[in-house]
């Protein structure tokens, strides 16, 4: 069975499964930060979740080699509005790997096509 998005984000953030109280906070924030990775070039366009039913295959169909800086960098940007670090030297190496996630996964979606043969 494919991992749930939302199941693995709460996992990361050190939340049970079973505890549902911070749900749709948690999905919220998901669904923010895939918005974002769209217009950086990454994943299945509109894409939102609604609950555990949605896996990291619906967002990421074509490209499983980019899946674990998507997870990553979800879980950085929801943990920084869900549960921000009390130490701002955590929260400046969060945000640092942030920038370079973004920045490799945008490289690897502006590259990809070049390689291919594209445009």
């Amino acid at each position: 069975m494919e991992e749930s998005i939302l199941t693995s984000i709460k996992q990361l953030l050190g939340i049970e499964e079973d505890l549902t109280a911070f749900d749709l906070d948690i999905m919220v924030h998901i669904n923010t930060f895939f918005g974002v990775l769209n217009q950086l070039g990454v994943g299945v366009k509109d894409f939102t979740i609604a609950g555990k039913e949605e896996v990291w295959s619906d967002f990421l169909k074509y490209d499983s080699a980019m899946l674990h800086e998507a997870k990553t960098y979800i879980y950085l940007r929801v943990r920084q509005l869900f549960d921000p670090p009390s130490s701002g030297i955590v929260m400046n190496a969060m945000q640092e790997t942030i920038n370079e996630l973004a920045w490799r996964m945008t490289s690897k979606v502006e590259i990809e096509p070049l390689l291919a043969g594209g445009a």
